[in-house]
């Protein structure tokens, strides 16, 4: 019994669980920064709270790392179904906060089905490439029912209303479908249709305040005391921190209470403002390592489903990351998208939990299943 349990431990890939722990204890400590001076005391205990969550996501990692990967497939469009039925709930009774229609309360637990679509999105997608012609370049109209699959949620999303979220479901369908051997002709024919109906969608889809986001991020002096203030306070923290930053607990930003949501959408921004340029690239450096391993982990696997899922996992990973850095620098819209690991927010960290738990199970697969 004692041998086994060692060869099982020996066998059990770590990796991604050591990259989620790296990163969120990183993350706790800059939350109870950005909080611990702030005039409410529910906020100065939201560390609190968020530790309480990985607790859970840590309890999910394990039983989903566990889980093998043909059981999955099995279950793709099963978990991809349920997710849209949930959606679908949301709109019909979700409770409502921040002027936005995205939560379910279900047997006393509160959760958001948006956040866990991406995962199912990456599921269903997987399981369908993996299906259908798995060695062969993709047409454009080998894209229809994927692209269908991808839209269903997407709008049920963006109804919400949450754009952010929405156009992620799109961008992690174009990198599977990138990965799975996309011609070139078909990516330009995505590109051109990609332009049209951005502008479209600008024009005649998106909400007042939306086109505003837009504009701001274009000229946020225009508006400096209103819609560009948060932009330019973010600036204005992540310029402060300069190479080695102010240091613990000593972001005037957050003690002052000048950048609002500094503990969910601008969490980065604090942490540049207190460790700066050194702390920011060790930071990164994390982040980097953890997506190189989804890479390295869609050409270990065994199986054209397994290689598909892995991308997919990465893709919400990468991401995120990169838009929620990209927006509090100024070099993209805000669009309300969390920092994995970093940002509070339960659902959030349960959703990547299960993506590292998923990781976790593919690369176990390679050995334990």
């Amino acid at each position: 019994m004692k041998q086994t349990l060692l060869n099982f431990f020996k066998k059990y890939d770590f990796s991604f669980i050591f990259c989620m722990y790296a990163i969120f204890f990183i993350g706790i400590l800059n939350l109870y920064s950005a909080t611990h001076a702030h005039s409410s005391e529910m906020m100065q205990n939201l560390y609190l709270s968020q530790l309480k969550a990985f607790g859970v996501a840590n309890i999910i990692v394990l039983i989903v790392s566990l889980f093998p990967p043909k059981s999955l497939l099995r279950f793709s469009y099963w978990f991809y179904a349920i997710n849209v039925f949930l959606l679908i709930l949301v709109l019909i009774m979700g409770q409502k906060g921040m002027g936005a229609q995205r939560w379910l309360v279900l047997g006393g637990f509160r959760i958001q089905p948006s956040e866990l679509m991406k995962i199912c999105l990456a599921l269903a997608l997987s399981r369908y490439f993996s299906r259908h012609n798995p060695e062969k370049e993709l047409y454009l109209k080998n894209l229809i029912i994927p692209f269908l699959i991808t839209l269903l949620p997407t709008v049920l999303i963006i109804m919400q209303p949450d754009l952010g979220t929405g156009l992620l479901l799109v961008l992690i369908f174009l990198v599977i479908s990138f990965y799975k051997r996309l011609r070139w002709k078909s990516i330009f024919m995505l590109g051109v249709l990609g332009v049209v109906s951005s502008v479209l969608m600008y024009n005649f889809a998106l909400k007042p305040y939306q086109k505003q986001r837009v504009l701001t991020f274009l000229n946020p002096q225009a508006d400096a005391k209103g819609s560009g203030y948060n932009a330019i306070q973010s600036q204005i923290a992540i310029g402060s921190g300069r190479w080695q930053g102010k240091g613990f607990k000593e972001s005037t930003q957050a003690s002052l209470n000048y950048l609002p949501e500094n503990h969910t959408d601008f969490v980065f921004s604090i942490f540049n403002e207190e460790h700066g340029f050194i702390g920011s690239f060790f930071l990164i450096s994390l982040y980097f390592v953890l997506l190189m391993r989804f890479i390295w982990l869609s050409g270990a696997v065994l199986h054209f489903y397994d290689s598909i899922l892995a991308i997919g996992l990465m893709s919400i990973f990468f991401w995120h990351t990169f838009i929620n850095m990209a927006m509090v620098m100024g070099l993209a819209p805000i669009v309300g998208l969390p920092l994995p690991l970093m940002s509070y927010g339960g659902s959030s960290l349960v959703t990547f939990g299960i993506c590292i738990g998923l990781a976790t199970s593919l690369s176990n697969s390679r050995n334990l299943f």
